[in-house]
């Protein structure tokens, strides 16, 4: 072996080259669980009308089935015969059955208007039974109460004498805002009272302590207590958050007491009212203290809000 074998044997062998690990592809953040005091609860959504409470007396004038029948078979039969003549009669009468029959205050009495809230009826139960899921049984039942009360409230009012019909029809929209307004209430407090339940008061208040301790310790350095004066901060921040919710469910929980009770009396004394102001002067006392409270429901949100509650913390 001659000295240039020597030489490659000793000459180490060359490394490979370095090759780059492959970049993972990014993966889109994903939005976490939903807020249970922040996320407004899915209702089903239904059409314009019903959400607006406006009847639609134009379709109804063309879609009912008489009438459809009616334009139907006459341009059938037009087409049968060949002769144009019957469907332009028809298509003109069509025409101004539409440009009048919508307006017509009998037909809406008599055919419209009862199926429109026959409709709106559906639809209010459809809306109403889905924000219920969200309620504990036990809220659940005071709901389903609240209704038969009015139910009773509305047919005991009918067989007073001292309510005419039109006011009678006033009164009992106040009983459905009523109800509602309950349920909305009702939602919100298990909302509240789901959040309150995932906070675990004991480790915030320890988590509280060692950071005031380590802001307020003279030996510390600068950089750990302004760390910790942090820390502190947000800390007090979720007790005046957990604080907050607490004070609206005290408040909250009583006017759904309030309400409660108020359809009951209400449900006893009605058949003996001698004036009709007396049913609209409790209904308007309640429907203040509600307006109240949602009052303080968008000022407890936007708190919620401002302190970073939101769906993807």
């Amino acid at each position: 072996m001659g000295p240039t074998d020597n030489t490659r044997a000793n000459k180490p062998a060359a490394r490979p080259a370095a090759r780059s690990a492959p970049v993972a592809p990014a993966v889109p953040p994903t939005a976490g669980p939903p807020s249970p005091v922040l996320d407004p609860p899915p209702v089903p959504q239904g059409p314009a009308a019903l959400l607006t409470g406006k009847a639609p007396y134009l379709r109804f004038a063309f879609a009912n089935p008489y009438n459809l029948s009616l334009i139907g078979g006459a341009l059938l039969a037009s087409a049968l015969t060949l002769n144009p003549l019957l469907a332009l009669v028809a298509l003109g009468g069509e025409a101004l059955w539409l440009l009048h029959a919508p307006g017509s205050g009998r037909l809406r009495h008599l055919l419209w208007d009862p199926r429109f809230a026959e409709l709106k009826a559906a639809y209010d139960a459809e809306q109403r039974s889905a924000r219920m899921q969200l309620l504990g049984s036990a809220d659940r039942q005071r709901v389903e109460k609240l209704i038969q009360f009015k139910q009773d409230i509305g047919r005991l009012a009918g067989q007073n004498p001292s309510f005419t019909n039109e006011l009678l029809q006033a009164e009992l929209v106040k009983t459905d805002r009523l109800v509602e307004s309950f349920l909305d209430m009702a939602v919100t407090c298990a909302r509240y009272e789901h959040y309150l339940a995932s906070v675990d008061m004991s480790e915030l208040d320890r988590d509280r302590e060692r950071w005031n301790a380590i802001a307020s310790d003279a030996h510390a350095e600068l950089s750990q207590v302004d760390i910790a004066k942090k820390n502190l901060a947000v800390i007090m921040k979720r007790f005046e958050k957990v604080q907050e919710i607490q004070r609206y469910l005290t408040v909250a929980r009583g006017q759904l007491d309030l309400i409660e009770n108020s359809f009951r009396l209400l449900a006893d004394q009605i058949v003996t009212m001698q004036s009709p102001q007396e049913l609209s002067g409790q209904l308007d006392e309640l429907l203040n203290g509600v307006e109240a409270i949602k009052a303080s429901t968008a000022d407890t949100e936007r708190m919620l809000t401002s302190m970073g509650l939101t769906t993807t913390v």
